[in-house]
């Protein structure tokens, strides 16, 4: 057995420090620290094909900026989010933004005022207008698949600090298995040619797995981006070598938001021998920290 470290946090700390201090102490903490340890370990991985599940409302509580230097430095290889991610990506794009709120709040009084609200984040409904102009007035192939629907639409932005204008312009994919349940989506059904290729898109991921010759994941939140990437490594020689989730969801509803990693072991997503960790945390939380260590 090891000691546990009664940890002392210097004055002027940086985060780095405090989380190699971290690593030998107990619960969340500890866990945390492994996060960052292990991220390193596939940045550092020259092999490692970086897979990153983005579930929840990350855009709109303000990971946005997170998520498209990843993407710049390197660190995400694919990513696979939700419609609403890339929607609320788009809005700001558009040069609306998203507002701080509260959640102890009339929502009758707020539905009133034209204001939606994201638990305590407000935004304007009328941005939904300007999207609908926007890709009323976008030219593309309807047949092309999402995530190359994904790449075009981030060509035409001209938001350097785009999530989807960055993957566009460095090819890294972006796959949205959920695309149609989101804004973005319904903008599109309005367009009535379009018949997007979900199946490329799948097939692509799946290509890309079975290829990579070692794979790592970080998943935030969990749900269909998590399972999307899952099973594609399900189905291939190389299953997970290192693995990171951020949830804080619980194993024992039986949920995939909540699954334990070393679940995905008996699925052969994860390998036995893979540097996995669980942090139950709030991404929000989570993310700035993990970021402030990567640099």
């Amino acid at each position: 057995m090891k000691e546990i470290d009664q940890i002392k946090v210097p004055e002027n700390a940086t985060i780095r420090k405090l989380m190699k201090l971290m690593k030998n102490t107990g619960f969340g903490g500890k866990r945390l620290a492994r996060a960052c340890l292990i991220y390193e370990k596939m940045i550092k991985e020259p092999d490692c094909k970086k897979f990153f599940g983005l579930a929840g409302a990350m855009v709109p509580a303000g990971m946005r900026q997170i998520i498209r230097d990843w993407i710049a430095k390197g660190y995400i290889d694919v990513l696979v989010t939700t419609g609403a991610n890339l929607t609320h990506d788009l809005i700001e794009a558009l040069g609306h933004h998203h507002f701080q709120g509260e959640h102890q709040v009339s929502d009758e009084l707020l539905n009133k005022k034209g204001i939606d609200r994201i638990y305590d984040v407000y935004m304007e409904n009328k941005v939904y207008e300007a999207m609908e102009d926007f890709i009323q007035k976008l030219e593309f192939d309807p047949n092309m698949s999402v995530k190359e629907f994904i790449w075009h639409l981030g060509a035409q932005l001209n938001d350097e600090n785009s999530i989807m204008r960055t993957a566009s312009k460095l090819k890294v994919p972006i796959f949205c298995p959920g695309f149609t349940d989101s804004g973005l989506g319904v903008q599109l059904a309005l367009n009535k040619k379009i018949k997007l290729d979900h199946f490329k898109d799948l097939r692509e991921i799946i290509d890309i797995a079975w290829t990579a010759k070692k794979a790592g994941l970080v998943i935030i939140g969990g749900g269909v981006p998590k399972n999307h990437i899952m099973q594609a490594l399900q189905f291939t020689p190389n299953n997970a070598s290192y693995a990171i989730q951020i949830t804080t969801d619980i194993p024992s509803p039986g949920g995939l938001s909540g699954a334990e990693l070393r679940e995905g072991i008996s699925w052969g997503k994860i390998n036995p021998k893979a540097d996995f960790v669980e942090v139950h945390c709030d991404a929000t939380i989570a993310l700035p920290i993990i970021a402030g260590y990567l640099g």
